[in-house]
C-alpha cells in the first residue's frame, strides 16, 4: 500500500521531536487513545496516580521490541526521559515532574516505573496517550544518539510496522514492514510505504486514480473531486483541529487585545467556511474545541463553560470602535503570515486583509516557504517584521489545558508560542489550579474560569473548527478516520473488504 503524507516529509521519525503521522504506526505509547478519543491501557496495563504527586506505571509483560527483545522498566525511563529535554515538543507535559532524573522518573522493579512531582498534574496521564508516552529502546537510542529517527540512525520500537535499514529514502518515501509479532495481532498489510504529496490538485488525482491508498488531511478545496466518482470515498470524522490566527510579536498592534477583537468582530464565519473549509468545518468559539473534553470526567461542565462563550458575529461598527479605543497607530500596515502554496492559508489571509480593510487597518500577506514558515515557531528571528501567524492546530490527545498553555501562560510554564508576551495572572493562576486539582470538577471549574477570562482575549482568533478527513481506496477499510489517528497505530486494521 501506499499512503500520502500532505504535511511533507518529516525531519526525524523520533517521537520526541517530531509530530509525524507516521510515527504512530512505528512507536507504541504507554497508553491507547481509542477512535472515540478516550484512553485505554496501551503498552502499561495501568498507569494511575497512588498518591497525589507519585504516578505508577505496570508494564505489559508481553511487549517486545521489532528485534524480539522485550520491553523493560529501563527503556520506558529512557524515553520518558526525552520528553524533560527543553527540546521536546512534550516539554510542557513534564514540566512538574522532579528534575533530579534520579528520583522523578525511575525504575522501581523490572515492569514498573515511577514518575514523582513537585505538585499534583492532572494532565500527565493524557499525555502518556500521545507521543509523550512513546516508548523506545533504550540500548538501541543511546548508540545512535543524535541520529535516533533519522534515515541514517534509524529506530526500535515496538509498533505494527518496522523501519527496516534503507527503508528511507530521503526526499523521496519511507518504507516500513508489518511487525508480524506486534503483541496486538500481525497487520493485514504487508508493506506501507509513504510518499509526500503536499500539492493539494496533484494529491487529489492520485488519490481518485488509485495510484496512492489513502491520505489523512485532503484539502477540503477538492471536496467535489473526492465526492465523485473515483477509486476511493471521502470520510468525515471527529477532530480537535482549528483554524486561527495570533499575534507574533510583543509590540504594536498584534499585540493589542483591541485589535483582534476588532478583527474577529470583523470577520463572517459563515463566509470563512464556504470559502475556506468548502462546508467541512463549523463555528468554534475558542481555540479548545468541543470533542477535546467529550470522553473527560467533568465533561457536563467543560460544556456548560464553553456553552457561556458568545457566539462569534459580526459588527462592524463594533469592531472600528475598538479600533479607536486600541490607541495604536494603525498608519503602518500588518504583516500576517501564511505558508506558500496552502490554498486555505491563502484564503484565510486575504479574509483577514478584507475584515482590515473595512475597520481601517491595512494588512500585508506574507507567503513564506514551508521550510522558513516552520522556523518561525522555534527562532524568534524569522518572526521579525511578522505581526500575525495563521495556522491550523490541533490536539492530539483529550484533555483542555495542554493546547492553551502554549498562547496563554509564560514561556517557563509551558507557553512556548505565547509570543505576544501576554500575562494575566487571573488566567495562570487559574490554568495552574486546574493542572494541580486532584479532583476532576474542581479540575473543569478552575479552568472554565480560566477560559471566560482569556477567550475574549483573542490570543488566537478561531476562525472555523474542521473535521478529520479522509480519503480512503474502495477495495480498503479499518483506518482510524479520527483525530485520534495522530496517536494511535491508525494502520493496525486496514486493509481489504
Amino acid at each position: 500500500m501506499t499512503w500520502a503524507i500532505v504535511e511533507g516529509e518529516p525531519a526525524t521519525l523520533n517521537p520526541a521531536g517530531s509530530a509525524s503521522l507516521i510515527i504512530p504506526n512505528l512507536c507504541d505509547n504507554l497508553l491507547s487513545i481509542q477512535r472515540d478519543f478516550s484512553i485505554k491501557p496501551g503498552i502499561a496495563e495501568s498507569a494511575e496516580f497512588v498518591d497525589p504527586v507519585t504516578f505508577v506505571i505496570t508494564l505489559r509483560d508481553d511487549v517486545t521490541f521489532w528485534d524480539g527483545s522485550p520491553v523493560t522498566a529501563d527503556d520506558v525511563v529512557y524515553s520518558l526521559q526525552q520528553g524533560t529535554n527543553p527540546a521536546s515538543q512534550w516539554f510542557s507535559a513534564f514540566a512538574l515532574v522532579v528534575p533530579d532524573p534520579s528520583v522523578g522518573i525511575v525504575a522501581t522493579g523490572p515492569n514498573e516505573v515511577t514518575v514523582r512531582f513537585v505538585a499534583p498534574d492532572s494532565t500527565f496521564r493524557d499525555a502518556l496517550a500521545g507521543q509523550g508516552g512513546a516508548v523506545m529502546q533504550k540500548a538501541f537510542g543511546e548508540a545512535a544518539g543524535e541520529t535516533v529517527g533519522t534515515p541514517e540512525g534509524g529506530l526500535m520500537c515496538t509498533g505494527p510496522y518496522k523501519l527496516e535499514p534503507g527503508g528511507w529514502t530521503p526526499g523521496s518515501e519511507i518504507v516500513t514492514t508489518a511487525n508480524e509479532d506486534y503483541w496486538g495481532g500481525a497487520p493485514l498489510v504487508k508493506s506501507l510505504k509513504y510518499t509526500f504529496v503536499s500539492d493539494g490538485s496533484t494529491l487529489a488525482t492520485a488519490l481518485t486514480q488509485g495510484e496512492i491508498d489513502g491520505a489523512f488531511n485532503v484539502p477540503p478545496s477538492s471536496r467535489a473531486v473526492f465526492e465523485g466518482d473515483g477509486a476511493g470515498a471521502l470520510t468525515v470524522g471527529h477532530s480537535t483541529a482549528s483554524y486561527s490566527f495570533g499575534p507574533a510579536t510583543p509590540t504594536g498592534a498584534a499585540a493589542n487585545p483591541k485589535i483582534r477583537q476588532a478583527l474577529n468582530l470583523a470577520i463572517d464565519r459563515d463566509q470563512y467556511l464556504e470559502t475556506v473549509v468548502n462546508g467541512l468545518g463549523h463555528v468554534q468559539k475558542t481555540i479548545v474545541p468541543e470533542f477535546s473534553f467529550q470522553a473527560m470526567e467533568g465533561a457536563s461542565t467543560y460544556q456548560d463553560g464553553y456553552d457561556e462563550l458568545a457566539e462569534p458575529k459580526v459588527d462592524i461598527e463594533a469592531a472600528k470602535k475598538l479600533v479607536e479605543e486600541s490607541g495604536e497607530d494603525v498608519s503602518t500596515p500588518l504583516v500576517i503570515a501564511v505558508p506558500a502554496g496552502a490554498k486555505e492559508f491563502q484564503q484565510t489571509a486575504a479574509i483577514v486583509q478584507s475584515a482590515g480593510k473595512q475597520i481601517g487597518l491595512d494588512i500585508e500577506i506574507n507567503e513564506m516557504q514551508a521550510s522558513d514558515f516552520g522556523a518561525m515557531f522555534y527562532d524568534p528571528s524569522q518572526r521579525e517584521g511578522i505581526d500575525f501567524v495563521a495556522t491550523q492546530g490541533y490536539l492530539e490527545t483529550p484533555g483542555v489545558l495542554g493546547y492553551p498553555s502554549l498562547f496563554m501562560l509564560p514561556p517557563e510554564l509551558g507557553g512556548v508560542f505565547n509570543w505576544s508576551e501576554y500575562d494575566n495572572p487571573e488566567v495562570t493562576a487559574h490554568m495552574t489550579a486546574a493542572r494541580n486539582a486532584i479532583d476532576p470538577e474542581t479540575a473543569a471549574k478552575e479552568f472554565v474560569a480560566a477560559q471566560k477570562i482569556f477567550a475574549p482575549d483573542m490570543l488566537q482568533v478561531t476562525l472555523a473548527g474542521t473535521y478529520q478527513l479522509t480519503y480512503l481506496n474502495k477495495e480498503l477499510t479499518g483506518v482510524t478516520t479520527s483525530v485520534a489517528a495522530y496517536s494511535s497505530p491508525w494502520a493496525l486494521h486496514l486493509g481489504g473488504k
